[in-house]
């Protein structure tokens, strides 16, 4: 088990961490849920403490407040019990509500929302003693104690300086009439509650990146493990190789059939070779019916050869259109008046082959054909 955990040295990847959040593997951090709690708490007693103060006052003032009636009458017993719970129910709802809404946040804020059905399955690893006896005895168990000790020298440590900061309020509570200096009491008590309760913040802060750096290392993976991931997911990149050398060789065969009804086929002359197809009855520009370079140049014009396409030498326009068009696409616009002599010159020599012009057309120059510096390559 050592062995294979000193190979986990990969981060782990999106799948790993997908497929350990429908597990129920992800961060959490138990001291940031705690803290909100009690900060919540805290919150919740400052803005709802006085009205929830007040009412549970009004309560035992009432409660002490018998009529000889009431006492023998069960009836209205049960009616004021009604309205006194009644004065308590909304001030108790909202502080419930402000704590269930911190509760909802410590949980979320790391790792986030996350419902998974395989994590309430019952596990007997789980119930294996070892395994428990490592985790109390273990790095994990260190930490954790490691944290107790600091949130107790925290807690302490803060408390004491509360004390200072209030001392003197505190011996003059009981100088104050009443209900006021119970309030006052009340009031110092939830600062202080407070107070403790920001200090776990602390904590806190070391414990989620500690937890954040614990969970990516459970997560972690070998570099056989990243492999064989990558080649189930993607595909063996064998049978992928042979894919995509299948579809290419496809494709070769598709533009080799297009060669013999090309118009022409302009060549560097020995490294590129572009069939160029235009139809003057249409409405389109010439069009790519194949292109290669090298061995594939060779072979376009050794199928150009023998069907009687016109090879013509021009290898700056060969260049410029191999580079900026692909099969079956039209010529670029600025290559338009380049093409149009090449293909002026092929029209007028397929006329003087048929016999239907006696001279023959003048070989135009390669070299003066107008094309763009930007198209030059």
């Amino acid at each position: 088990m050592a062995a294979e955990d000193e190979g986990k040295t990969e981060d782990p990847t999106a799948k790993k961490e997908e497929d350990a959040r429908k597990k129920g593997q992800v961060a959490r951090s138990r001291e940031l849920g705690t803290m909100m709690v009690l900060v919540g708490g805290g919150i919740g007693f400052l803005l709802y403490g006085h009205y929830l103060g007040t009412a549970l006052f009004g309560v035992f003032k009432k409660g002490f407040e018998l009529e000889r009636e009431d006492a023998f009458d069960m009836s209205r017993m049960f009616i004021q019990m009604k309205t006194l719970l009644a004065e308590v129910a909304w001030p108790a709802f909202a502080l419930i509500l402000v704590l269930v809404v911190f509760a909802v946040i410590g949980n979320i804020a790391l790792g986030g929302y996350n419902f998974s059905t395989q994590a309430m399955r019952p596990k007997l690893s789980k119930m294996n003693p070892i395994k428990g006896f490592k985790r109390i005895f273990g790095i994990q168990g260190l930490v954790e104690l490691v944290k107790s000790v600091a949130k107790v020298a925290v807690i302490i440590t803060t408390a004491y300086i509360c004390v200072n900061l209030f001392y003197d309020e505190l011996l003059h509570i009981n100088v104050e009439a009443m209900p006021e200096g119970l309030f006052k009491a009340l009031e110092i008590l939830i600062w202080v509650f407070l107070i403790l309760s920001c200090s776990l913040i602390l904590i806190t802060l070391i414990d989620v990146p500690y937890q954040l750096h614990q969970h990516n290392e459970q997560l972690k993976m070998t570099k056989q493990e990243v492999k064989d991931e990558h080649k189930n997911s993607e595909g063996d990149p064998i049978v992928k190789g042979r894919i995509r050398k299948a579809m290419f060789q496809a494709f070769q065969r598709r533009m080799m059939q297009e060669v013999p009804k090309a118009d022409v086929v302009v060549t560097n002359p020995t490294h590129f070779a572009v069939a160029l197809k235009y139809d003057p009855l249409g409405s389109g520009a010439p069009k790519l019916v194949a292109k290669g370079a090298d061995e594939m140049a060779l072979h376009i014009r050794k199928i150009a050869d023998a069907h009687d396409v016109p090879i013509l030498t021009a290898p700056m326009l060969a260049r410029a259109i191999y580079h900026t068009t692909e099969f079956e696409e039209e010529i670029p616009e600025k290559l338009f008046a380049a093409v149009a002599q090449v293909l002026a010159y092929v029209f007028a020599l397929k006329d003087y082959k048929k016999g239907k012009v006696k001279k023959r057309p003048k070989q135009f120059s390669p070299s003066k054909l107008p094309i763009p510096p930007e198209m030059k390559y």
